[in-house]
């Protein structure tokens, strides 16, 4: 989507799990995130082709990952998972893809769920999709507090996909990115 020479991005948050991927999406000016889907682990090449697929019907810029990270910051068997799964995703997509410490995202889309009355049964279906919208809304947060970044247009020589690239080759991080 263009306006006069700007680029309106949508981003897409993944919350990979060994049985699920939760998927949330920004709208293109990076305002709101909204759970989109939940996708069943069929195998990783079966995953990352779906996921392309969200990426081009939905005009997907950049891909954040929600990284499991241990309590005391560390990185354990879950993280290390997603790890090897986001390096899979890097070769094949089209955008640039980044990690955001996921810390407690589930367990607080557990407590949303369960404040707007949504049974057990229901919450089951839907609940990595709203994990991922909790991390969506973590690295929405942080693109607000960037001015430089956070006005949901970026000219082509100052874009999110090339602070994304820069990010993953390690040469700029934010709070709760890692590579």
């Amino acid at each position: 989507m263009h306006e006069g020479g700007l680029t309106r991005m949508r981003i897409m948050s993944l919350d990979v799990g060994s049985k699920t991927i939760g998927i949330a999406l920004s709208d293109p000016a990076r305002i709101v995130s909204q759970p989109f889907s939940v996708i069943a682990r069929t195998g990783k090449e079966k995953d990352i082709r779906a996921l392309c697929q969200v990426v081009k019907d939905k005009e997907v810029s950049l891909i954040v990952v929600g990284l499991p990270r241990n309590t005391d910051g560390s990185l354990g068997k879950s993280a290390m998972r997603v790890m090897e799964f986001v390096e899979a995703l890097k070769r094949t997509v089209s955008v640039p893809v980044v990690t955001w410490d996921e810390r407690f995202s589930t367990m607080a889309a557990e407590r949303a769920l369960i404040s707007a009355d949504v049974s057990r049964q229901k919450r089951k279906g839907v609940i990595d999709s709203v994990a991922a919208a909790i991390i969506l809304d973590g690295y929405l947060d942080y693109l607000r507090q960037r001015p430089d970044i956070s006005s949901g247009c970026e000219s082509k020589d100052f874009s999110m996909e090339n602070i994304a690239r820069n990010r993953t080759a390690g040469k700029e991080r934010g709070p709760g990115e890692y590579a």
